[in-house]
């Protein structure tokens, strides 16, 4: 199947919110070019919200500097605070031309700096229309990547696992795992035999370091709540509009959610009471040394494992699993595959800045040093016609996706977490889930207080 049809058939049901999780994990803002204008008026300036990926906008940028004699300023807000440095910066006099909204959400906050791109040639080349942050007749947001994340595992330690003569399941092969129940028989097998596979737990760490939970509170959160959603959606509606709508949420699937963060947890590389000090980068880094099989990310995180000194873990190596939760029906479930990244131009810069900052983002998405970048080192699955089945992303993870997409009566599970009411719910849930992993609460407090988070932040 082309991917112009996958993505088109994919994606043509998304309802278009988006919401600013760090999908990284530095934890400071990183300025990759200088303020000073080597070209007058047409320096541009790019506040980027993927910390993982802030060194390829470098090399981007000097690679258009070169090629056009414009000057591109891309900073990198730290994890987890675009929304914060954005308020900030916007202030400024050198405020940011091209930016990023969470959607028709974030364009409400946003909407007085959100210039028009119906007209631009970059919306005339999205694939789904319905796909933009749109507005009356403007169209104020255009999505630039695809992404999706699940279980990546290292299959050089999971065939060594299958090899082995004293294990206590009889799977033959990763496609047996379909299932939680299966999944946490292979992890609690594994975990038993660590010593043997050369490991230090099946899981790297769960991160919960203050601006390193988002993988749970937003990304694991997503699948008991879609599952709800759809629950409660009717005949043909998407359930991202349920839980745009919802003023309070059961949790339903909150013992689903449970079952996997358990596992996580259980059978990890570190103790549960040193989870607090735990980051992302720590975790990735477990992964990409070899010290664990498997961690929850996505098709994002390779650029994370490939620039780990050390890596141990071959490209071929690198596979995904969906988050198997237990629930009914999941043997056909998928990989969670949606977008967060809407482009937005400055509407309040100068009208020169603006067409400097329309053309940089058009020469990456249409040219074909461009592409290179996005295919290549940036790894996005393009929602543009520009791009034809040669120029797919490289990298094991984004290929991986795209395999998961194109696999058939495969439920894909939708982004819902684009309708969560607000960055201190996310917050709040992550501190509870700090609790329960460290044993100060229960789960029923976490269940009380996810639920009583989201009815008080909607009320507002």
């Amino acid at each position: 199947m082309k991917i112009k049809k996958l993505l088109a058939l994919t994606l043509a049901t998304a309802f278009v919110v988006g919401s600013f999780v760090g999908c990284g994990s530095n934890n400071t803002k990183e300025e990759t070019n200088s303020n000073e204008s080597t070209n007058g008026g047409e320096e541009i300036y790019f506040l980027n919200f993927k910390p993982e990926i802030a060194d390829v906008y470098k090399k981007v940028a000097e690679e258009y500097e070169a090629e056009t004699g414009v000057k591109v300023k891309i900073e990198t807000a730290a994890s987890g605070t675009y929304e914060q440095t954005l308020k900030s910066e916007i202030a400024k006099k050198d405020a940011p031309t091209i930016f990023q909204i969470n959607g028709p959400v974030g364009y409400e906050s946003w909407k007085d700096y959100c210039l028009d791109l119906k007209d631009t040639e970059l919306y005339s080349h999205l694939l789904d229309k319905t796909l933009a942050v749109t507005s009356g007749e403007g169209v104020y947001g255009i999505p630039y990547a695809v992404e999706g994340y699940g279980i990546i595992y290292n299959d050089e330690i999971m065939q060594k696992y299958l090899a082995l003569e004293n294990k206590d399941t009889d799977i033959k092969s990763v496609e047996d795992i379909n299932n939680f129940d299966t999944l946490k028989a292979v992890v609690e097998d594994m975990q038993a035999n660590k010593d043997e596979l050369g490991i230090q737990g099946v899981f790297a760490s769960t991160s919960m370091a203050a601006g390193n939970a988002w993988r749970w509170e937003t990304h694991l959160a997503n699948i008991p709540l879609y599952y709800e959603f759809k629950d409660n959606a009717e005949e043909g509606q998407n359930p991202l509009q349920v839980g745009l709508a919802a003023e309070e949420i059961e949790f339903k699937y909150n013992e689903n959610y449970k079952n996997i963060y358990d596992l996580y947890t259980n059978n990890s590389v570190s103790e549960k009471g040193v989870l607090g000090n735990k980051s992302v980068d720590d975790s990735m880094a477990e992964f990409a040394l070899g010290d664990c099989v498997m961690v929850q990310n996505g098709n994002w995180a390779w650029s994370q494992i490939n620039g780990i000194d050390g890596n141990t873990v071959k490209e071929e190596n690198i596979k995904f699993l969906p988050i198997y939760t237990g629930m009914e029906g999941e043997e056909n479930q998928g990989l969670c595959i949606g977008t967060e990244n809407y482009l937005a131009i400055n509407s309040q810069v100068s009208e020169e800045k603006q067409q400097a900052s329309i053309d940089f983002i058009n020469w990456l998405f249409t040219s074909d040093t461009g592409k290179a970048y996005v295919t290549g080192d940036l790894g996005f699955i393009s929602p543009f016609d520009t791009f034809n089945d040669d120029e797919k992303p490289s990298d094991p993870l984004s290929k991986e996706v795209i395999n998961w997409m194109e696999k058939d009566n495969i439920e894909t599970i939708k982004w819902t977490f684009q309708a969560f009411p607000s960055q201190n719910f996310k917050d709040t849930f992550a501190g509870a889930l700090l609790e329960y992993v460290q044993g100060t609460q229960d789960w029923d407090y976490v269940v009380t207080t996810v639920k009583d988070s989201w009815k008080s932040e909607r009320a507002q």
